[in-house]
């Protein structure tokens, strides 16, 4: 009873062991690929697409910056000069004057970076995943709304690294502002004897310089997530071996249907092969091993042609044909040997045996007009 209870633990454990076989160790195929992309399935790191707009952002605010400014410094003061000068003549039309104008001036300096901003944004992201537009993502789907899926996401490996990241930005923005300002530290305690020119143009100067560092910063972590999201994609689309197995015969087909057919297509062109020996002239054999057999008509061909031909079992198939219909036989090894292998079906003898054929289809039309069949 003992060594029964062995036996079938034993047993048990191959089991676990034999589903070992279910385990996604090969890379996705182009196939699973494309397939995952029409789904909307792309990798693209979001830090590299963020850092790249906020320098082209901050960019274009220095090089516009002076524009900015005048722009609204004009309106600020002509605000006060001409729209805010009695406060008892102010009525709804100077606000609505005032409020219009204070949108155009928005417009105008905001409008171009918006414009920057998502052109950039555009740019980045068919660097990342090309053209692609998918309704897929927008589906309900189950998962989403299931309380322990929701959970498994949370304490995912996914929320780890996006936890890992939002850790490491939060650092390397406190660490570059302190840094700068720690370098600069003498010119910020200066500042208490400056005028509010100077101590703008230091506040502006420093949020440039210290909003480029950490740009730079951030696109070194974008393209360390720019690999981390990559490699995580590959790894999400992995395959078993069996899933590979399928989709190679969904594209190649079932190799036990294609070998049917091939049978299939040997035994129709064996079958019509067979219907043209009672057409043949003669039928040329090894005579155990080869049948060729010939037919020559000149108004189709110069020369004559083979219109079957066998091995074996078939060369012994062509001869009982080729006696029931009185197509006569005749035998000579090297002669049949050489068109055997050397002249398909359906093509004419080469030119180097035309003698030898000539002097056997010579014997052939003797021996039918002087009445004799073999």
């Amino acid at each position: 009873m003992t060594s029964l209870v062995k036996e079938q633990s034993l047993k048990l454990n191959y089991q676990l062991f034999a589903g070992g076989g279910d385990d996604k160790t090969e890379k996705a195929t182009p196939k699973k690929k494309s397939d995952a992309r029409k789904k909307g399935q792309v990798f693209q790191s979001r830090e590299v697409s963020a850092s790249l707009v906020l320098v082209l952002m901050i960019v274009s605010m220095n090089a516009f910056g002076s524009i900015i400014y005048g722009q609204l410094s004009t309106y600020i003061k002509k605000a006060f000069t001409e729209y805010l000068t009695n406060k008892d003549a102010i009525d709804t039309g100077i606000l609505a004057k005032l409020f219009i104008d204070g949108v155009i001036v928005l417009a105008k300096t905001s409008l171009p970076l918006l414009l920057i901003a998502l052109f950039a944004g555009l740019i980045v992201g068919y660097a990342q995943v090309g053209i692609l537009f998918t309704l897929e993502t927008l589906k309900p789907q189950g998962n989403r709304i299931n309380p322990f899926s929701g959970f498994k996401r949370i304490f995912s490996m996914r929320s780890i690294v996006e936890l890992v990241k939002s850790i490491i930005k939060i650092l390397i923005v406190a660490g570059v502002a302190y840094s700068y300002l720690k370098s600069k530290s003498n010119e910020v305690v200066a500042l208490m004897n400056a005028d509010l020119r100077d101590i703008l143009s230091f506040i502006g100067s420093a949020a440039f310089a210290v909003a480029l560092r950490i740009c730079i910063a951030m696109i070194l972590v974008g393209f360390l997530d720019y690999l981390y999201q990559r490699y995580d994609y590959e790894k999400s689309l992995k395959m078993t071996k069996q899933e590979v197995k399928e989709e190679f015969k969904q594209l190649e087909g079932n190799p036990e249907i294609k070998s049917k057919i091939k049978q299939k297509q040997r035994q129709m062109s064996m079958k019509r092969m067979m219907q043209e020996i009672p057409k043949a002239d003669v039928v040329i054999t090894n005579p155990t091993h080869f049948a060729v057999a010939i037919r020559y008509e000149a108004e189709k061909s110069s020369a004559p042609y083979v219109i079957a031909k066998g091995q074996d079992y078939i060369a012994l198939r062509i001869k009982q044909l080729a006696a029931e219909n009185k197509v006569q036989i005749v035998e000579n090894k090297p002669l049949a040997r050489t068109l055997y292998s050397t002249v398909d079906i359906g093509q004419p003898i080469p030119p180097e045996l035309y003698q030898a054929v000539a002097e056997i289809l010579a014997f052939v039309y003797n021996l039918r007009s002087g009445g004799r069949a073999g």
